[in-house]
């Protein structure tokens, strides 16, 4: 398919055409006209990197996989594009185990009920156990899972690309239920991945909508409106949520591309803000705030009450930024040539930069047992610790 001409800033995604019930996978869409991304400037850095450890995994194969690292019990649990999953001490990077698969992966790891979970390019759905890596099951599922499959209450969730949601037993891998929507004709390359909420789990959808599923039996517990499309053409109204939905203190929060960002009861999927805002990037929130890059790369803290902008920094404009990180009063984003920047979350301004690898950044940034972990488009992995600069 030939390219697609946009007036706004870069996109960082693929779309997907639906036609006449076939799916096909478009080139990158390439701006009509699109400013160079920002040079970097010098700060005062404030604060100081410190690699702890760093390991090369796999690279994701430039698809816009969703292979993330995830966090359990001292544990991070990494996959890679060829199959490889492996379990590392989370303090020292030490393997605990790793197991190849022969499967090409695209979504995961997920953890729970003892398991971890992957999504594969092929439509399957794999369960390893937590404790070893063996394989427990393999379930067949409609169309490729670019989304971190999760558990609880004995069931595996997994939302497939093709705007499907699947409840999966735990135990055995058996279908117990499949919720479906007909998706937009276009749509961003990548899905949200479901998050659990009590005995629910909230799925961000194609067209602006989130949704609440009861876990066991997959019947709607709520359907909210997140942002409604609008344009004369199927570009102009694309408004998909690509990032995972957000929750911190019965509140869910989530953004769409091209659309809206909102604060939504996650027990009422009753809506409580919203603002103009384009985002295909996940967020991060400490009480008082939320954080999110804009699709334009300017980085945001918003009220969490309300929805009003405290800062806005416009220093990384264009650097096709990543999902954001809450760490130690600091805002963590990621960019394309592979730097780390530090945002302080009080003012926005810019408190440091390190450098992990020259591969983009485009997701797999987490924080857990005071460390933040950041992997690399090609596969490497660090984990930092940040301490003051006197």
């Amino acid at each position: 398919m030939k390219r697609i001409g946009l007036k706004s800033s870069w996109l960082a995604a693929l779309a997907l055409v639906s036609l006449g019930g076939c799916t096909t996978v478009t080139d990158w869409i390439a701006p009509a006209v699109i400013d160079p991304p920002a040079e970097l400037q010098e700060i005062q850095e404030r604060v100081a990197a410190q690699s702890v450890w760093s390991r090369s995994l796999g690279g994701t194969d430039e698809q816009r996989l969703n292979l993330v690292p995830e966090y359990s019990q001292g544990r991070l649990y990494v996959a890679d594009a060829d199959g490889t999953v492996s379990a590392l001490d989370a303090q020292t990077g030490r393997s605990l185990w790793s197991v190849e698969l022969d499967a090409p992966l695209s979504g995961g790891p997920g953890v729970g009920e003892g398991l971890v979970l992957l999504g594969t390019t092929d439509a399957e759905v794999i369960a390893l156990s937590q404790a070893d890596g063996s394989e427990r099951w393999r379930a067949r599922v409609s169309s490729e899972v670019l989304s971190t499959p999760v558990a609880a209450f004995g069931r595996v969730v997994a939302r497939t690309i093709d705007g499907k949601v699947f409840g999966l037993d735990a135990a055995t891998g058996e279908h117990k239920w499949r919720y479906e929507r007909e998706i937009p004709i276009l749509t961003l390359r990548g899905t949200g991945s479901p998050v659990i909420s009590g005995s629910s789990v909230l799925c961000g959808m194609s067209g602006g909508r989130l949704l609440a599923l009861d876990i066991e039996s997959g019947d709607v517990v709520w359907d909210a409106i997140v942002a409604v499309p609008s344009g004369r053409t199927e570009l102009e109204r694309l408004a998909d949520i690509d990032g995972d939905p957000l929750l911190m203190d019965g509140i869910a929060y989530v953004a769409t591309y091209q659309g809206e960002v909102a604060a939504v009861g996650e027990h009422s999927g009753s809506l409580l803000w919203r603002r103009k805002f384009s985002s295909y990037a996940g967020m991060a929130a400490d009480r008082y705030q939320v954080y999110a890059s804009d699709a334009d790369g300017f980085v945001w803290a918003l009220d969490a009450d309300n929805g009003s902008a405290g800062w806005r920094q416009e220093a990384l404009r264009n650097r096709q930024l990543s999902d954001v990180a809450t760490v130690g009063g600091l805002v963590a984003v990621g960019d394309f040539e592979g730097y780390v920047h530090f945002l302080s979350a009080e003012d926005g301004s810019l408190v440091g930069r390190t450098r992990v690898g020259s591969d983009p950044i485009t997701k797999g940034m987490l924080v857990a047992e005071g460390l933040l972990f950041v992997l690399g488009d090609g596969g490497k992995l660090e984990a930092l610790r940040l301490s003051p600069l006197r």
